[in-house]
């Protein structure tokens, strides 16, 4: 009997630890936001390494492990150095929106080319 857990398991699951970090950011409970990011980041590094055999998912999953990072430097500012480190947080956000706009630039156009060349070919259109 096979005993992982499916990626969509892991999904929810993030989106649990992911509110839990944030309410404690929220509610100023330091401890716990810290406490909470640790798993929320592994947990979508987790993700991104088992969609990795898709291109598509794994750069939504690595936009989403960018932006928990940066949703991380941000809370530790507010916490711990009256919100002076905010811009620290901006390379992560712009690295997740590489990702994801590499995708629906690049890859994406390509996928749908393909896949129109593909039904013409069968088809028969021009």
């Amino acid at each position: 009997m096979k005993s992982t857990i499916s990626v969509r398991a892991g999904e929810n699951f993030h989106i649990v630890l992911w509110l839990m970090k944030d309410v404690a950011w929220i509610m100023g409970w330091k401890p716990l936001g810290i406490a909470m990011f640790v798993p929320t980041f592994l947990m979508a590094i987790w993700i991104a390494w088992r969609s990795r055999a898709d291109l598509g998912e794994l750069l939504h999953c690595l936009a989403v492990v960018c932006w928990i990072t940066a949703n991380g430097v941000w809370m530790i500012g507010e916490f711990w150095y009256e919100d002076t480190i905010r811009h620290l947080a901006v390379p992560f956000f712009l690295a997740g929106l590489l990702c994801v706009s590499w995708y629906y630039v690049v890859i994406l156009p390509v996928k749908l080319r393909k896949a129109a060349n593909g039904r013409s070919a069968v088809g028969g259109e021009n």
